[in-house]
């Protein structure tokens, strides 16, 4: 059973409070005036995210109420300390980004598995009375309640990590690509959208060498003004360092082609100028239905008018797919190497 992909979602949090501190008095058999012997509260509990590898979305937390944490326990007589309250644990996707639900601020970003931040501290516990005793005040009665814990609220953003990114419009072949030089097993058809929910696949070029690659549904013109899927999951590109770029030239022109290319690039400069600033492979897919001379022609032609490298491959019989691997691993290493 498929997991329902939820990349955004609130998230409310409190704390624990503190145990209050407890006022007592020594009552033991020959000590007819025992000193006062009330303990400290205990500290309630902090509020934690982790990034956990297992976790891929964060359908946990759409509608969920306020997450507590526990309450420290009060302090008691015999000057014994209130336990703390447990700490509460939330695991989100590695790749989440935790902004603070007020001004938008970033709180975290969970970037490596394992990662842990503690978002809203417990309350410290309230003071006994034994911690007022001085050597002039022998029988205090004061005490103090625990500090409450802290409510805070956040907006969660999950955005897959990634080296490569997938652009291309609906139907340029993106998926049966990524299914040819990984392991996935995204939805493949013959109708545009196929492509619902982000997709991640890992590309093996040896045993050293590994390429993560995230395919988003397809881009169509109007897609920065919220036409279409794709715009929603563009986020999920803002991690990735190489973008590849995916035409389809079957049954359209030179002219078509070229205006596929500016649709793409517009809608990704509209939406995010960093993102377009990303090195980007152009690569003219599914030279299988077009015969040998044409698909080359028609390879040069195009890069010509682009004014950029643009290679040819095939993701359904796998023709280029090596030499486009290599490319984008050389490419990935510049970007490394860039200070």
């Amino acid at each position: 059973m498929s997991v329902r992909f939820v990349d955004e979602g609130d998230l409310r949090v409190a704390s624990g409070p503190g145990g209050a501190g407890c006022v007592s008095f020594r009552r033991e058999k020959y000590i007819p005036r025992g000193g006062p012997d009330g303990g400290n509260g205990g500290r309630g509990g902090h509020i934690v995210l982790r990034a956990d590898p297992h976790v891929q979305t964060l359908l946990d937390f759409l509608g969920r109420p306020v997450h507590k944490a526990q309450k420290g326990a009060a302090g008691s007589g015999k000057n014994r300390t209130g336990g703390n309250g447990s700490d509460l644990t939330l695991n989100l996707p590695i790749g989440t980004a935790v902004l603070d639900a007020t001004d938008g601020s970033l709180v975290v970003d969970l970037t490596e598995a394992e990662q842990t931040v503690v978002v809203a501290r417990g309350g410290s516990g309230g003071r006994g009375n034994l911690s007022y005793v001085t050597s002039t005040y022998q029988a205090p009665r004061e005490f103090t309640p625990g500090e409450p814990g802290e409510q805070r609220s956040f907006r969660l953003e999950l955005k897959l990590i990634a080296d490569v990114g997938l652009l291309g419009l609906p139907n340029a072949g993106k998926s049966t690509f990524l299914s040819r030089v990984s392991r996935a097993h995204p939805k493949i058809a013959d109708y545009p959208f196929t492509t619902l929910k982000p997709q991640l696949g890992i590309a093996e070029l040896d045993p050293s060498r590994r390429i993560v690659v995230a395919d988003i549904p397809g881009l169509i013109e109007g897609a920065s003004q919220g036409v279409g899927l794709g715009v929603s999951f563009l986020k999920h590109l803002q991690r990735t360092r190489v973008l590849v770029h995916l035409l389809d030239p079957y049954l359209r022109d030179l002219d078509e082609i070229v205006e596929d290319h500016r649709i793409i690039r517009h809608e990704i400069e509209a939406h995010s100028p960093v993102l377009a600033s990303r090195h980007c492979v152009t690569v003219l897919n599914k030279s299988d239905l077009l015969a040998p001379e044409q698909a080359e022609s028609l390879r040069e032609s195009l890069q010509k008018r682009l004014g950029e490298p643009v290679t040819l491959i095939s993701g359904v019989s796998g023709k280029g797919l090596d030499r486009l691997m290599e490319q984008i691993w050389s490419a990935l290493q510049q970007q490394i190497d860039t200070p």
